[in-house]
């Protein structure tokens, strides 16, 4: 956590143009996704979808969550 609070100290520093600049690029950091992990969660997303169409698991809705951790 050092590390962090270091680094917000030094961008203090910055003109408020370069701290723009520094949130813009770690914000664009973290839309950036790998193709690797974009096509391991896209044949999950499949496989979620196919079991729930071919009903090999089972769905709850809210309420039924709710009741069981209340039990």
């Amino acid at each position: 956590m050092d590390v962090l609070k270091d680094i917000y100290q030094r961008s203090l520093k910055l003109r408020p143009a370069e701290r723009l600049q520094l949130i813009e690029m770690i914000a664009e950091s973290l839309n950036n996704t790998d193709e690797e992990n974009q096509s391991i969660w896209k044949e999950e997303a499949e496989q979620r979808y196919l079991a729930l169409e071919n009903k090999k698991v089972r769905t709850f809705s809210l309420d039924e969550i709710i009741a069981r951790y209340k039990e």
